[in-house]
């Protein structure tokens, strides 16, 4: 017997010069909003130049994501001064791939952390409370945390050139003894 997969079709999105975002699917014009409703829900689509064709998913993403950093609301933004500083300095060096791999893999580990988080919390929520100890809950989910971030670190450490190494880890003091 055969199964077969249900695959969602590729939504298309068309950039025009006038900034404005069209989806072909729908016959209709779109928000960064909607776009970001797209990711939410796990829909596949790619952004494109209606003149060129050009693949511009990328460029889209990371506009919803500066828009979201510059909400207040709620709470302070993902990513902090210092760590968008960071990440600057990886572009143009050799860990840049690495870097990437890592954040993927990263954020990754955190989301099904969350989603075995979930299950669990859940799953106390419909055994009888008396039953359940939610520390030991918390404790044994810190755990697998605990493995999980120590295997991954084992398995790719981060590839840091030793001149990158040493200039972070240089004092002021130190910095201005070379110049001299």
């Amino acid at each position: 017997m055969f199964t077969t997969l249900e695959v969602t079709p590729l939504r298309i999105i068309r950039k025009y010069a006038n900034r404005r975002l069209y989806d072909t699917s729908e016959s209709r014009y779109v928000t960064l909003e909607d776009i970001k409703q797209l990711v939410t829900h796990k829909e596949s689509f790619r952004v494109e130049d209606s003149r060129t064709g050009e693949d511009l998913t990328r460029n889209i993403l990371l506009q919803i994501i500066i828009e979201q950093e510059n909400k207040s609301s709620p709470g302070a933004p993902m990513f902090s001064n210092k760590v968008l500083q960071q990440l600057i300095r990886f572009y143009g060096d050799g860990a840049q791939q690495t870097m990437s791999g890592y954040l993927e893999q990263s954020i990754n580990a955190f989301m099904e952390q969350q989603k075995i988080l979930r299950e669990q919390m859940q799953n106390v929520m419909h055994v009888n409370p008396m039953q359940t100890n939610p520390m030991e809950l918390m404790r044994r989910v810190a755990e697998q945390n605990l493995f999980l971030w120590k295997s991954f670190s084992q398995a790719r450490p981060l590839d840091l050139d030793k001149e990158t190494q040493n200039a972070e880890l240089q004092t002021p003091a130190e910095d201005s003894e070379k110049k001299s």
